[in-house]
């Protein structure tokens, strides 16, 4: 068990660091960003660089630990993360366009998946798998991949407009991934140590961003959370099943507001209020009754995806569905009176 909890205290402690110094930093220079964005909510100015500290904490987190190799996939994966931080950096400062955000989003996956991140099948909900070992398959694998990570990596960023919710959900979904690595059926160290590190930084980060928040994840922090979970589940065998179910409700959450804004004729990218997150604090929660809640049922579910085998996922994730689409209609509802 020391091979997971020498990572995540590493890691721990970097974003601790890392993060502590950038809020003093940014408050004795008067560096608090002042983003105009529609679906922000907070009244003063907070630092948007807690990417920073949770990105640099996984690196060197998984450069000093000697008991995973670096080989040309995970390499990738890292150098993908740095890059991440220096586009998400540059984007909280100049507000770069959506188009340049997707294309950058999708440039990242091509480039990770064509160095070793892919898939090799998927599996099938009524049982089997398809192999995806032939030029036919590697071209749907890597549609599959390019629309799992934007899924993701979008999910989470718009997710990343109230304290703590974000921070929350992705710790949730990468213990699940920690505890799948685990099990004798998987037995996956390596994936357990990148999931430890990234936990680590995660949580030190959450610290810091509960409500009230002293730092924010901004782009870079929130697209590394969609990212690394879109990878972790690539590289955990395939286990996007386990994963999307976990994140039922910021998936469902962005896949309802597109369906509002199409309807609305507007750009399925436009930031605004639409969120669940916005309409329940248009409702009068505090932004913590609403983490806790995010983080409550994510909870819930985690548990339930963990005690449910791989055929009876889909008829789960159906019946979340079901039942998260009936809470967005009502508060949606609630909301407009």
């Amino acid at each position: 068990m020391d091979i997971y909890i020498s990572p995540f205290l590493t890691s721990f402690f970097v974003a601790a660091i890392i993060g502590a110094a950038l809020i003093l930093f940014a408050k004795k220079n008067n560096l608090n960003s002042e983003r105009k964005v529609d679906r922000h909510i907070h009244a003063k100015n907070i630092s948007r660089f807690g990417g920073v500290a949770l990105i640099l904490a996984f690196v060197l987190t998984i450069f000093l630990d000697k008991r995973i190799i670096i080989d040309i996939p995970l390499a990738s994966v890292l150098v993908a993360s740095i890059v991440i931080l220096i586009f998400g950096v540059i984007d909280d400062v100049k507000q770069l366009s959506w188009q340049k955000q997707l294309f950058f989003q999708i440039i990242i996956i091509s480039f990770i998946y064509f160095l070793g991140v892919r898939l090799h099948f998927i599996s099938n909900p009524f049982g089997g798998i398809f192999l995806l070992d032939n030029p036919f398959g590697y071209f749907i694998g890597f549609l599959v991949a390019v629309s799992w990570i934007v899924l993701l990596i979008n999910s989470m960023n718009w997710l990343d407009g109230a304290d703590g919710i974000s921070a929350g959900i992705s710790f949730i979904t990468g213990v699940t991934i920690l505890i799948l690595s685990l099990r004798p059926e998987v037995n996956q160290p390596p994936i357990g140590i990148m999931a430890a590190a990234f936990l680590g930084g995660l949580l030190a980060f959450f610290i810091l961003n509960f409500n009230p928040a002293k730092i924010m994840a901004g782009t870079s922090g929130s697209v590394f959370m969609g990212f690394i979970l879109a990878v972790l589940a690539i590289f955990s065998g395939a286990k996007i099943a386990t994963t999307l179910l976990v994140l039922t409700i910021p998936v469902l959450d962005a896949l309802w507001v597109i369906g509002e804004r199409i309807r609305a004729g507007q750009s399925i990218f436009l930031a605004d209020k639409r969120h669940l997150h916005h309409k329940l604090l248009k409702l009068g929660w505090s932004q913590k009754k609403i983490c806790i809640f995010y983080c409550g049922i994510t909870a819930l579910i985690a548990i339930i995806s963990l005690n449910t085998r791989d055929e009876s996922k889909l008829a789960a994730f159906l019946l979340l569905c079901f039942f998260m689409l009936i809470i967005l209609y009502t508060v949606s509802q609630k909301a407009r009176t």
